[in-house]
């Protein structure tokens, strides 16, 4: 898939406030500061269409971008530490989930995870949620050039093996560095293909 074009429509507080729309959507979401801003970025080839920032948490509402003006990338609020209170942190997550279950037009949810640590706790409870909410999601392991090889085979392997104790199908997983642009073309080509996929099925 080759970029066009690709710009901001609106931020959403929750769901009933997304753009009214036909065409499918493609949320990316991650744990606070994993680089999601990043991913985004890279992907759409433009350094500011979503904003990133050293503090935790900068992203808090649901982000629309119109990509080629035939589908939409949506910028999701992290999950975890950010400061805020507890309360709206709840608030956050509550709206997120209500899209992700509900949203019609959602197609995969790309779960990005720091390649650099060990396998964290919420990141596995995340994607076994989405899991049982039979929402369709990909695992974007992310700043993987900071890492040898074996490290991050280690890393993959660490999760394959938590994973498959409860999961009987992996999901979709991609490597990824925004800063070499690693694992851009792969994205693209699995979200062509999946639209292609929900044409027929929609």
């Amino acid at each position: 898939m080759i970029i066009h074009s690709a710009n901001f429509v609106k931020s959403s507080e929750n769901i009933s406030q997304c753009p009214k729309t036909f065409l499918p959507e493609f949320a990316f979401i991650g744990r606070s500061n994993v680089g999601k801003s990043s991913i985004v970025n890279m992907l759409a080839e433009q350094q500011k269409l979503a904003k990133i920032s050293s503090q935790p948490g900068k992203t808090r509402t649901i982000n629309h971008f119109i990509i080629n003006d035939q589908w939409y990338l949506v910028d999701l609020p992290g999950y975890g530490y950010a400061k805020v209170s507890s309360e709206k942190r709840e608030k956050w997550m509550k709206d997120v989930n209500n899209y992700l279950v509900n949203r019609e037009t959602l197609v995969c949810l790309f779960v990005l995870i720091d390649s650099r640590i060990m396998p964290q706790k919420i990141d596995l409870e995340f994607m076994e949620m989405a899991g049982l909410s039979k929402i369709p999601i990909a695992r974007v392991f992310t700043k993987t050039d900071k890492l040898s090889g074996h490290e991050l085979q280690k890393t993959i392997k660490d999760y394959d093996k938590l994973m498959l104790e409860k999961w009987e199908e992996l999901p979709v997983t991609f490597i990824t560095s925004a800063l070499k642009k690693m694992g851009r073309m792969e994205i693209l080509d699995f979200i062509e293909q999946s639209i292609n996929n929900w044409k027929i099925t929609s």
